[in-house]
């Protein structure tokens, strides 16, 4: 069984219980405006190119066999993402560290070889192995093996997913799941499409159904100022996460990390500053949230 991956984290705090390692997927089916991984949303493998390390050099023209290589105007290299296919030849030669990889072809073993370095750390923290994206449902044949292989060894597993597959997919891996980080994007289906590329229908459906088999939920909320969130929008988030039957919630404030990836990809980064009054917002959500006896955490600590 293979899958492709663009990253595996060690040592994670921010994806569940304890110490985790977090896995990575490729692929994911929405298009957030937001989204801090942009090298996971394409299933094909991508090419990284940081012009502030580049030397000039151009060894990875003469390595790209595919002429996708170019000098740039405004950098000193252009990559021509229609015809680059990822194959990394200019990443192996390239001297400075510009060029890097995003993608790989992994088997179920190859993964697992890792997540097993740290069972200690697991066994004394309450931690696991997390599965993130992307979206691991996208693979969900790869994400069933790799779950169904930490059970065997006594692993605690959690999924961190955005909901929007279908439900017999998820279904199938309630068995071999502990935990499920479960993205809420928006409470607003209409502004759901415009800012994720789908409506939130699938995603509330799916919600409902794990809360009503019992499984462990926990609610992740991005608050994007402007996009998906202001101080009207307390309400709606609340009567959404009270009618699915939700108890813990853990808010994401917005955060500007992944500007440099956006570049990176040859790709724009749409969004404005605004870290502070996500922060501000994220503060009053939770206290809101609190009030009504839900149990909240806020940036990822568990």
């Amino acid at each position: 069984m293979m899958g492709r991956i663009f990253r595996i984290q060690r040592f994670s705090i921010h994806d569940g219980y304890g110490i985790r390692t977090t896995v990575f997927f490729k692929g994911c089916p929405l298009r957030c405006v937001w989204c801090h991984n942009p090298e996971s949303q394409k299933f094909d493998i991508e090419i990284g190119y940081r012009a502030e390390k580049c030397l000039g050099c151009y060894t990875c023209l003469n390595a790209c066999s595919r002429q996708a290589i170019g000098r740039g105007n405004e950098t000193l290299v252009q990559i021509d993402r229609e015809i680059c296919d990822g194959c990394g030849e200019c990443v192996r030669v390239c001297r400075g560290g510009a060029l890097e990889i995003y993608g790989m072809d992994v088997s179920v073993e190859d993964v697992m070889k890792v997540i097993e370095k740290d069972t200690v750390y697991y066994k004394n923290s309450g931690g696991g192995a997390t599965f993130s994206g992307g979206e691991p449902y996208f693979q969900p044949e790869f994400l069933l093996s790799l779950l169904k292989s930490c059970r065997e060894r006594g692993i605690s597993t959690a999924v961190d997913t955005s909901g929007y597959a279908d439900w017999r997919v998820i279904e199938s891996t309630l068995p071999f799941t502990d935990l499920f980080l479960y993205d809420v994007k928006d409470y607003r289906s209409d502004r759901h499409r415009v800012m994720c590329g789908a409506g939130n229908e699938l995603i509330v459906s799916n919600l409902r159904n794990l809360i009503d088999l019992g499984a462990e939920v926990i609610v992740r909320i991005p608050v994007i100022p402007g996009y998906n969130f202001e101080e009207g929008d307390f309400d709606g988030y609340a009567r959404l996460l009270t009618k699915a039957g939700v108890e813990r919630v853990d808010i994401l404030p917005y955060h500007s990390l992944a500007r440099d990836k956006y570049r990176w990809l040859g790709r724009e980064y749409r969004l404005p500053e605004m870290s502070e009054k996500a922060r501000d917002l994220s503060t009053n959500f939770a206290q809101f949230l609190e009030n009504m006896g839900f149990k909240v955490t806020v940036g990822g600590y568990f």
